[in-house]
């Protein structure tokens, strides 16, 4: 697995696709990593195109920050930036999901130079932010020790299953038990993701909200019709509010897409990437 080494992070890369495809780059959430991606990008892959499915400093990540490094979600938008300047990607299909949906909405509006299109899946959006189920480990992060306390259970495979299980109609416990790890592990990427935590509010995605008309390049707003976090009603209001974006309803599917209709999804997004083909 590839390893980028940026001013402030090491970013740990899964590349899928020839050389020569249009760059898709995804941007995962909160306390996951790069490996959500697998099933879409090994079928977009097979239809010509380049997909990068790094792990971001979300708390998967295997090497702590840096010193000096910004933990936030604008800080995340930064570093993903700096990794399309890092590669010279151009052209580049930006595609988040979950908070990484936020994160892709705040690059598109202050780091797009190097998109070509974007595609938000299910994620937080408007008001809806942070997440409920997050706001318990938002309260323990401003105490180290509590913090300690609030990530341990996550070595159980119950507290994974409440975690994540309402995430996928498909089972994504091996997915969770490697995402947890590194903040079991590591005291340095449990920092890391204690101080993220503790910076998610509710300004962050109202500020891009009232920038997303700032985004010019084409959209596609890929939302699962079972998500029981995400409303719908949040796709529609970002297809108003971005020029150039359309919806696309995924039936069968939760937050993951890319694991419940990895083939649904594909063919949205290729539709996206390779207009010719559509």
């Amino acid at each position: 697995m590839p390893a980028i080494e940026l001013d402030h992070v090491t970013i740990h890369d899964e590349v899928t696709g020839p050389d020569t495809g249009r760059p898709v780059v995804f941007v995962h959430g909160y306390a996951m990593g790069g490996a959500l991606w697998r099933p879409l990008a090994q079928r977009l892959a097979a239809r010509g195109l380049r997909c990068h499915a790094p792990t971001w400093p979300f708390g998967a990540h295997r090497t702590p920050l840096r010193p000096g490094a910004d933990p936030t979600l604008p800080g995340i938008a930064a570093t993903v930036g700096a990794y399309l300047d890092a590669l010279d990607l151009r052209d580049v299909v930006l595609v988040g999901n979950d908070t990484g949906g936020l994160v892709a909405q705040l690059v598109a509006v202050g780091h797009g130079e190097r998109l070509g299109a974007l595609v938000l899946t299910s994620c937080d959006a408007f008001e809806h932010f942070p997440p409920p189920i997050v706001r318990p480990y938002i309260l323990a992060a401003r105490s180290r020790a509590a913090w300690r306390a609030a990530v341990r259970p996550l070595a159980l495979k119950v507290v994974r299953r409440l975690a994540y299980g309402g995430l996928a109609h498909a089972d994504v416990e091996h997915l969770a038990r490697e995402w947890v790890r590194p903040v079991l592990d590591d005291p340095g990427v449990a920092e890391d993701l204690r101080r993220l935590t503790a910076s998610l509010d509710r300004r962050t995605s109202l500020d891009v909200a009232a920038r997303l008309g700032e985004i010019e390049v084409p959209t596609l707003v890929a939302w699962s019709a079972d998500d029981a976090f995400f409303p719908l009603n949040d796709a529609h209001r970002l297809a108003e509010a971005i020029p150039r974006a359309e919806v696309r309803v995924l039936q069968g599917a939760r937050t993951y897409a890319m694991l419940d209709r990895p083939d649904a999804l594909a063919e949205a997004v290729s539709g996206l990437a390779l207009p010719a083909r559509r």
